[in-house]
């Protein structure tokens, strides 16, 4: 029998490389999720996560055509979602308010992204 980790969760894709967020996507629903998204922008993460009731995690790629997604981050934190950073972009980009964060570096393990989604609460 397949391993389902995220069995029965919801996980929000926010991610504008297409290629990397159909991965996600496929992989995270092989996984046993259901998946909101992918999103490719800031204002449309927003918009999601705003609109859906339940999520319990999110893949939240630092930069999104250009626009820094923290504001994503911030709503996430205020709704207790946990959630991972995937980033080209060293560690000194994050702001300080968001050093708890899980940061997977670009190219991302998308095996490891769904092991540490469903070791989040």
């Amino acid at each position: 029998m397949l391993e389902r980790p995220l069995r029965d969760r919801i996980i929000l894709v926010v991610e504008d490389e297409y290629m990397l967020a159909d991965e996600l996507r496929c992989e995270i629903g092989d996984a046993g999720a259901t998946v909101l998204g992918p999103v490719g922008t800031v204002a449309d993460a927003l918009a999601l996560a705003k609109r859906e009731a339940r999520i319990d995690g999110a893949v939240l790629d630092v930069n999104l055509r250009g626009e820094m997604a923290f504001p994503v981050a911030d709503l996430l934190i205020q709704r207790g979602v946990p959630f991972i950073f995937t980033t080209g972009y060293d560690e000194s980009v994050i702001p300080d308010r968001f050093a708890n964060i899980l940061r997977c570096e670009k190219p991302i393990a998308v095996d490891g992204i769904i092991r540490a989604l469903g070791r989040m609460a």
